[in-house]
């Protein structure tokens, strides 16, 4: 992947990214410095919901456009939301469609790249959701969020790492980003840590010992502009503090400064509709307080072992096994509810989304969120195209209230890599080629 260079690199600490000034002893690997939008305008995030086991094919569909569209049974809880989505169809990555491994040669989702089968090497691309974050994630606190239902399995499947499985955030091509199910630490992460911490703790302190650990890295002339760039960035940050604190901080400021919902208990919640729930308000919340641009969710790992009972007229069976049902009409009919209860948690995001005013536009106006899994066909492990759906308009970037069908269209481009290179143009992050794709997605 060929990256644009830049004048930036980053200190990182817990939870924080601080920009670096020019230092000609250190590699150049961030994004171009020209900001994507005006100071005074709300800063565009981007979301990703990952659902595991793909869908039934037959209920899967959407017709009309805008405020009429129309959903199969599956997407039909999406309905009052035709405005606001695009529901693309006949996008996949070429790599897991001629994958041997049925399940977890298939989990590239956000890469596109090629999954390892070799059972000692763990490979797969780094996905465009962290490629963001190194990018532009030094804006904010948190340079993403990596959340997540089900825990990181660590045994084998088919004599292969369910770290895959569990994993549709990867920092690099061989380390997933670490993967957060407990509520209570994602409220810390973006308000403090639950004892008392304050929350207008220093960036300096938090990165001071990387810091430390750069400083025998670089020439003497670095040094003194490094000592000199903290300095000046110290006495920026007590300015804003004061500022903050006097509310008259210029330009756009976030809608929320505070969390307007109380820390999670520590243990995970066993119930799992709340457990979701409680994550995709986290969410809303890290978006909100602008803690965070970037953001993805697995509601189960691929493979799950979620049990639906919880849902009525679902008995008996993990989601696994209701996915592979051979058609059979009972297992098929609670496969189908399995899906309506994935695309509701994605319309509970859009619908708190939507009703966050940030003057005169919404949240969700100025955001991007995707809902997709990494199969088609979830009985058959279809992966000829991948059930994405987009929503939010990215500011005005993109045109919402359509159907984008390439399969229709006959279009020779169907790489979802193309998507994302489109997604990451309008987040303002511009590269010549990700994954499989050099060229963006046609019509988008």
């Amino acid at each position: 992947m060929k990256q644009q260079q830049s004048r930036r690199n980053f200190l990182r600490g817990t939870g924080v990214a601080l920009t670096l000034p020019w230092l000609e002893s250190l590699p150049l690997l961030a994004a171009d410095e020209k900001p994507s939008k005006a100071a005074n305008k709300p800063p565009l995030r981007f979301g990703c919901v990952f659902f595991s086991n793909g869908v039934e094919p037959e209920h899967w569909w959407a017709k009309g456009s805008g405020a009429s569209m129309e959903f199969g049974p599956a997407a039909k809880p999406l309905a009052s939301f035709g405005d606001d989505l695009v529901f693309l169809r006949g996008l996949y990555h070429q790599t897991a469609f001629v994958s041997t491994s049925p399940h977890l040669g298939r989990m590239n989702l956000l890469s596109g790249a090629p999954v390892s089968l070799d059972p000692n090497d763990i490979r797969v691309g780094t996905s465009f959701d962290q490629i963001l974050s190194r990018q532009i994630g030094g804006q904010t606190t948190v340079p993403s969020l990596v959340l997540g239902i089900e825990p990181n399995e660590l045994r084998l499947e088919d004599g292969l790492s369910m770290l895959y499985g569990s994993s549709v955030s990867w920092a690099t091509p061989t380390k997933p980003a670490m993967k957060e199910i407990y509520p209570s630490r994602t409220f810390d992460q973006l308000v403090g840590d639950g004892s008392g911490r304050r929350m207008d703790r220093s960036i300096l302190d938090a990165v001071l010992a990387e810091t430390n650990s750069l400083k025998p890295k670089i020439s003497r002339t670095d040094k003194v502009k490094l000592n000199e760039y903290l300095e000046s960035v110290r006495d920026i940050e007590k300015r804003i503090d004061r500022a903050s604190k006097e509310e008259r901080l210029e330009g756009w400021r976030p809608t929320l400064a505070k969390p307007n919902m109380p820390r999670p208990a520590d243990e995970i919640p066993q119930d799992v509709p709340a457990h979701m729930k409680l994550m995709l308000d986290l969410t809303v919340l890290a978006f909100q307080m602008d803690k965070t641009r970037i953001a993805t969710l697995m509601l189960n790992n691929d493979l799950s072992q979620m049990n639906f009972k919880f849902l009525e007229g679902v008995r008996g069976a993990l989601h696994l096994d209701l996915t592979h049902n051979g058609r059979a009409p009972l297992l098929e009919a609670m496969y189908l509810k399995t899906n309506q209860f994935h695309v509701q948690q994605f319309t509970y995001l859009l619908k708190r989304m939507k009703e966050i005013d940030e003057g005169g536009t919404s949240l969700l106006d100025n955001s991007l969120l995707m809902l997709s899994s990494s199969l088609f066909d979830g009985d058959t492990h279809g992966a000829d195209q991948l059930p994405i759906i987009l929503a939010g308009k990215a500011g005005g970037a993109l045109k919402t209230g359509r159907i984008l069908d390439y399969l229709e269209k006959g279009n020779e481009n169907r790489r979802a890599c193309s998507l994302y290179l489109s997604l990451m143009d309008r987040m303002g992050v511009k590269l010549d080629r990700f994954g499989d794709a050099d060229t963006r997605l046609a019509d988008l």
